[in-house]
């Protein structure tokens, strides 16, 4: 694992130049049903109200949303499939050629070892835009991919305390979720702490803070 993360972590850190360093992934399955929010619960009431969660018994539609997050800039795109596979996910890839501006002398794409990533129709899309290069994460290091965090953003703005009834509903809020995102974005910066998450203190065991 070293050798590529250390790979991975220098094109987060010191892209060549006139290259764009971008991050591939399918989330999913999503499911047209009922989603968590995140509504505030009084504690200070007697007695004390507890979360409540809407029933829902089945799930209505399903498919997956493919992504492209650019980290230096933290503009995404996302698209939409019925199914993961490899004819969907090189229709992804040309989407995506298209995204990145012509002026991408270098495009560095970062994804999981999945196999419809790896087909024959993959190696004729990069035969055919030479300016691709494939960046394949080893197993279990899924935090090499920043669009895993981003995922968790979009799932926040686009499903959390919302109820679907198909999947061209969960497209549409997928859609205006990225589009939202793309408004407010900010860049992904590698090794970066995030601000409201203080840094841990040394030690295994240590003794409770004095009131």
């Amino acid at each position: 694992m070293g050798p590529y993360k250390g790979a991975i972590e220098t094109l987060y850190t010191k892209p060549p130049a006139g290259s764009c360093v971008i991050c591939l992934d399918e989330m999913g399955p999503v499911s047209a049903k009922s989603y968590a929010g995140r509504a505030l619960v009084q504690t200070r009431t007697r007695p004390a109200e507890r979360a409540k969660q809407e029933i829902d018994y089945g799930r209505r539609a399903k498919g997956y949303v493919f992504g492209a997050f650019c980290p230096a800039t933290g503009e995404a795109f996302t698209h939409p499939y019925p199914g993961r596979g490899g004819a969907h996910w090189v229709d992804f890839l040309e989407h995506v050629e298209t995204w990145i501006p012509s002026t991408t002398e270098r495009i560095y794409a970062i994804m999981d070892n999945l196999s419809s990533h790896r087909t024959t129709d993959v190696l004729l899309f990069l035969l055919a835009h030479p300016r691709w290069e494939m960046v394949f994460q080893p197993k279990y290091a899924a935090y090499l991919n920043l669009i895993e965090p981003w995922w968790k953003i979009l799932r926040s703005l686009a499903l959390a305390g919302r109820r679907f009834e198909s999947w061209d509903e969960i497209s549409d809020a997928i859609h205006r979720s990225t589009i939202y995102w793309n408004a407010h974005r900010h860049p992904f910066v590698w090794g970066q702490r995030r601000r409201h998450r203080p840094r841990r203190s040394p030690g295994i065991a240590l003794l409770p803070r004095a009131a």
